[in-house]
């Protein structure tokens, strides 16, 4: 049988965070954090970190679009992170922490505009979104111990501060989506 998954690519600050929301979502058979949108090949989580190398920290979600859209995928990104801070979410700081949409079609390059464009739009008085919109030209993976890192480690204090509202945020708003 043919795979029909697809796949975006989504950067809301720590990749932890981003990992542990889209993992609950049905229709999204598989979340890999790593690194997109630098300059440097097989960047390591230090360089990254560093601020050196362009990449973002991301999660490359692979998804059944029979099962959930791209733009459900878009709402909940958008819903789990702050996209109107440039370079910062919460106590994470610099270019690897920015929001950004990697695509990986043309479609989804459309999608996310529209509904960046359609979020300014209805909220005159709040902060305008400064999400990069990007094609992704390479995905890296991040070291194995950053697999999984919120369900392997849920007493870490970033899980317990940071990580934990986000999923609360996200279990309360999109109930009917999760697994």
């Amino acid at each position: 049988m043919e795979n029909k998954n697809e796949v975006g690519v989504f950067g809301g600050g720590c990749f932890w965070c981003t990992e542990a929301v889209f993992k609950m979502l049905k229709g999204v058979s598989s979340v890999l954090p790593g690194y997109a949108g630098g300059t440097k090949p097989n960047p390591t989580y230090e360089e990254v970190c560093g601020g050196k190398t362009g990449h973002a920290e991301v999660a490359r979600v692979e998804y059944d679009p029979a099962q959930v859209k791209y733009r459900t995928l878009l709402t909940i990104f958008f819903a789990s992170h702050d996209p109107t801070t440039m370079n910062r979410q919460g106590p994470d700081v610099g270019t690897q922490y920015r929001s950004v949409v990697f695509y990986t079609t043309e479609a989804q390059r459309k999608e996310a505009g529209a509904l960046i464009k359609e979020l300014n739009e209805s909220s005159q008085e709040g902060q305008p979104i400064v999400t990069e919109v990007k094609p992704l030209d390479k995905f890296w993976p991040a070291e194995n111990y950053h697999h999984d890192y919120f369900a392997k480690n849920p007493g870490n204090p970033y899980c317990e501060v940071v990580i934990n509202p986000k999923l609360d945020k996200v279990k309360k708003e999109f109930a009917e989506l999760l697994k």
